[in-house]
């Protein structure tokens, strides 16, 4: 009997005898006899009846606390413009907003992790680090919240971009920023060399480098400098060669090894390239910086870069306009390789959630990460959008990000495969180890297979395994 019923009834059966002993019932019945004692109302012991509801009971009180590394407008505004809009319609939410810069970040999170009191929302980039927040006990397992409405949530996502903040098919936190490295190229020095159409093969590049080389023009600008400008290209070529699936055999110590045969050839297809000398004079001195002034100055038809190459090329060109014809494709398919030419190679950023976050806490989560939100990202010009919607953001009337934004968007919803950084996907020891491995192949000190014997050697000195 359910507590409404059983309250309604014991009012019926009080109301009942008290009229009863207060007069006639409104009824054609004869009225007792004069010598009848009044009705006594009966009543059950109050500790027998449930608490009769007043009024509603206000939701509880609950503090989010939310750490991020968006130190600069538009996105340091436009975060604190989202958490007040979800207070203001959440009244018994209050949401504390973190501001630190990245390594700052890094040194304070290292600390409340220690102590085990890790923020509800933290910024994360997925791979590595956050695999070992997860062994630590610190993150939340969210993968209910993803599958509820029938996977409503997780089904926004590209699918790619969510599986970077995943570890054995459960989700500890979200993407909200996701970029790619890709090949960025000067379509008019192409049109120069009477290239017709990017590469879409491994053997074509190489066919390209020796055209526009013949026609006098630098192929590609390339910072070996910073080594992991040169390493990128040797990753690429092993997730075209080597796939998904024997690249976590190798680097999760599962079966694999980094000295198997296709890292191997991952190597050699880059001394391929590497003896065409493709690159600009002085290349193994140049820094990042000099390589994006090189592609952006019209001084190279190419250069393998991230999302960030729009920007930084036009900034380190002479005009601050760089190239007026960009162009950019995807890392070529390698013939017999177990790779696709969707899969893509980057990183981004996301939400990481604490162990102790509370239910709100991740609805925040969901609402930053809703179409509207994402759109009002990109729009700002401060992210890639990783959710369905989100793109028209890119393109709205008044949006400042890149027009190249676009390109990058497609081929990232496109990707089934996303390839966090070889660098960043592992321990920070690993990826300098990876890193100086590949940089003595640019500077002819070492051959593919002593870089793939290196990078194992590595790996096992790495994770003792």
């Amino acid at each position: 009997m359910t507590r409404k019923l059983l309250t309604l009834i014991s009012f019926v059966l009080i109301a009942t005898f008290v009229l009863a002993g207060c007069g006639p019932a409104a009824t054609t019945a004869a009225p007792a006899p004069a010598t009848q004692a009044p009705a006594v109302p009966v009543l059950l012991p109050t500790t027998t009846l449930p608490p009769v509801p007043t009024a509603t009971e206000a939701p509880k009180k609950v503090t989010v606390e939310w750490w991020h590394i968006t130190t600069i407008d538009p996105g340091k505004t436009l975060w604190q413009d989202m958490a007040n809009e979800y207070m203001a319609a959440h009244p018994n939410v209050t949401i504390n907003i973190t501001i630190l810069e990245n390594e700052a970040f890094k040194t304070k999170l290292t600390t409340v992790l220690q102590g085990g009191t890790p923020p509800d929302i933290f910024q994360s980039w997925g791979g590595g680090v956050m695999n070992d927040q997860i062994a630590a006990g610190m993150l939340q397992d969210i993968t209910p919240a993803l599958d509820a409405d029938g996977g409503a949530w997780r089904s926004s996502f590209a699918p790619g971009a969510l599986a970077v903040y995943a570890l054995d098919g459960k989700n500890y936190g979200v993407p909200w920023d996701m970029g790619e490295v890709a090949w960025w190229y000067n379509k008019d020095l192409f049109a120069q060399a009477k290239i017709a159409n990017p590469p879409t093969t491994w053997t074509e590049l190489l066919a390209d480098v020796k055209t526009l080389k013949a026609a006098g023009i630098t192929p590609i600008s390339l910072g070996e400098k910073d080594t992991w400008t040169g390493m990128h290209i040797w990753s690429y070529l092993a997730t075209r060669i080597c796939g998904e699936k024997n690249f976590l055999a190798a680097a999760n110590r599962t079966g694999g090894s980094f000295s198997d045969p296709c890292f191997v050839q991952a190597g050699t297809d880059l001394k391929q390239l590497i003896d065409l000398q493709p690159f600009q004079a002085g290349f193994l001195g140049a820094s990042h910086d000099v390589m994006q002034g090189t592609f952006g100055n019209g001084k190279a038809a190419m250069e393998l870069s991230g999302q960030w190459a729009p920007g930084s090329e036009a900034g380190q060109a002479a005009d601050k306009v760089g190239v007026k014809n960009l162009g950019m494709f995807n890392f070529p398919a390698v013939e017999g390789g177990a790779g696709a030419v969707t899969d893509v190679m980057g990183g981004g950023n996301g939400f990481a959630i604490g162990k102790n976050a509370s239910p709100e806490a991740v609805d925040f989560v969901k609402y930053l990460t809703a179409p509207a939100q994402q759109a009002r990202v990109a729009a700002s010009g401060g992210g890639i959008p990783v959710v369905k919607g989100g793109e028209v953001g890119l393109t709205a009337a008044d949006s400042k990000a890149n027009p190249n934004m676009v390109v990058v968007q497609q081929s990232l919803a496109a990707a089934k495969y996303f390839q966090l950084y070889y660098d960043q996907y592992m321990p920070s020891a690993m990826g300098g180890i990876l890193n100086d491995a590949v940089a003595k192949l640019y500077a002819g000190s070492s051959t593919p297979e002593q870089v793939a014997a290196e990078v194992e050697a590595g790996a096992k000195q790495t994770f003792g395994k």
